[in-house]
């Protein structure tokens, strides 16, 4: 038998340094387990009654999102595809509601009698053919009295459970926005509790406001299923998206390096929900193509800069004259250029009602929203002061989007974008004008 002495010498190398990163792997991640229960020592809330009550609210918040969470599912699964047929009766089309052209690849078309609907969707030859103001639909109610009709009869179980499921969450909206938002408020109070010694009683308040207004707003405005997606699920994105920026700008002006890992949460986040929108496509492959990176980038520019007074701190400076001048004129051009593009592509969302003029005036905002983000994000990789006026244009650009575009509960994340801006821009320029002498190199 003959043995190949190359091939089982490599063999060995790859098993040894494989082992290697395993054990380098597991070293690191019990270092960084062993330092956050060392930190969250160090930090927890040391006033035993706030701690007891804030333990307390936190416990409630669980219990009660699970509590909505499990309801609301078994209502979701009540129905088991035994139905009754009543028959058929008459739906009017709801023409308001349509607004599609040459660039639709299908359509749907909204009938209602009273308090029930149909959605039946065609493709865009048939739909330009469809002269009908009426529909003959097949009414069924099942055995717990809930009325669903189809545009065919008869309709197989699948189809009936299905349909059941879709009218069963549209009603149940605000009890699964309300178990979203009770998880996240409950994680939000639960790192006040864990961090407490970390924040100050400001930074404590404001973040805990952003969260029970986002809360509130979620319950009292729910969103629309849009693209195919129901409308809870565009809801928890929103919510998950405003939790991780809060305390992604709590920790940046707190000159906090961390802030980029919690970023990159962030990233993720927007991207999805970009994607389920089919809109702000300036704003997705930044994010994609720049954030990202420069997320991971600056974590490691922040943690050679940290302040020889207090580790968590980060040396931070600002912008000269003739480098503001040269950032605006790359943001005008960005605009511009990017605006046009974009608007140019064949990519429709009924996110809009299918406007179009609406769509491409939302493209050159967010054209300009996303020039801006590259230039904050640059400021923030180079420790600049100038980042949280980028913070300020963004936000206000990002804002009339929202208003644009019925996402009135992510305008409650803009509220804590300007306040927190104004706290840090104060904090930084503080800390700036105390360490006027040290030293002033980007990298």
């Amino acid at each position: 038998m003959i043995i190949n002495k190359k091939n089982s010498s490599q063999e060995l190398f790859f098993f040894n340094e494989f082992h290697l990163w395993q054990v380098h792997f597991y070293i690191t991640i019990d270092m960084l387990v062993k330092n956050m229960i060392g930190f969250i020592k160090e930090n927890i809330e040391r006033n035993k009654t706030i701690r007891y009550l804030e333990t307390a609210v936190t416990a409630t918040l669980l219990l009660l999102s699970a509590f909505l969470f499990l309801s609301g599912f078994a209502k979701l699964n009540a129905c088991d595809g035994n139905v009754e047929y009543i028959g058929t009766l008459k739906m009017q089309r709801q023409f308001e509601a349509e607004d599609y052209d040459e660039d639709s690849t299908v359509c749907d078309v909204l009938y209602a009698s009273g308090d029930l609907s149909l959605i039946v969707t065609y493709p865009y030859e048939e739909y330009v053919e469809l002269e009908t103001e009426e529909i003959d639909a097949y009414e069924y109610v099942t055995d717990n009295g809930v009325h669903l009709c189809f545009d065919h009869h008869p309709v197989d179980q699948d189809e009936i459970i299905g349909t059941y499921r879709q009218v069963m969450a549209q009603q149940e909206t605000t009890r699964f926005n309300a178990a979203t938002s009770f998880l996240i408020l409950a994680v939000s109070l639960s790192i006040v509790l864990l961090f407490s010694g970390f924040f100050t009683v400001y930074e404590k308040c404001w973040f805990m406001a952003i969260m029970i207004l986002s809360t509130v707003f979620a319950i009292l405005f729910p969103e629309e299923s849009a693209n195919g997606v129901n409308g809870i699920t565009i809801m928890l994105l929103y919510l998950l998206d405003i939790f991780l920026n809060i305390l992604c700008e709590l920790l940046i002006s707190k000159q906090s390096r961390y802030n980029f890992l919690v970023s990159v949460l962030v990233e993720i986040t927007e991207i999805l929900i970009c994607v389920i929108l089919r809109y702000r496509f300036a704003t997705m492959l930044v994010t994609l193509l720049f954030w990202l990176p420069i997320d991971i980038l600056s974590y490691v520019n922040w943690t050679k800069h940290k302040d020889e007074e207090q580790d968590e701190l980060t040396k931070v400076r600002k912008l000269s004259g003739y480098q503001e001048v040269l950032v605006i004129l790359c943001i005008v051009i960005w605009t511009v250029v990017v605006g046009y593009l974009i608007s140019g592509l064949n990519i429709r969302t009924d996110f809009f009602g299918y406007d179009r003029n609406l769509e491409t005036m939302i493209n050159y905002i967010d054209a300009c929203a996303s020039a801006v983000g590259i230039a904050n994000g640059l400021f923030i990789f180079f420790r600049l002061r100038e980042q949280w006026l980028a913070w300020y244009i963004c936000a206000s650009l990002e804002a009339v989007i929202n208003i644009l575009s019925g996402q009135y509960v992510l305008l409650i994340l803009k509220l804590g974008y300007f306040t927190n801006t104004t706290y840090g821009y104060i904090k930084w320029s503080r800390y700036i004008r105390e360490h006027r002498n040290d030293d002033r190199s980007m990298f």
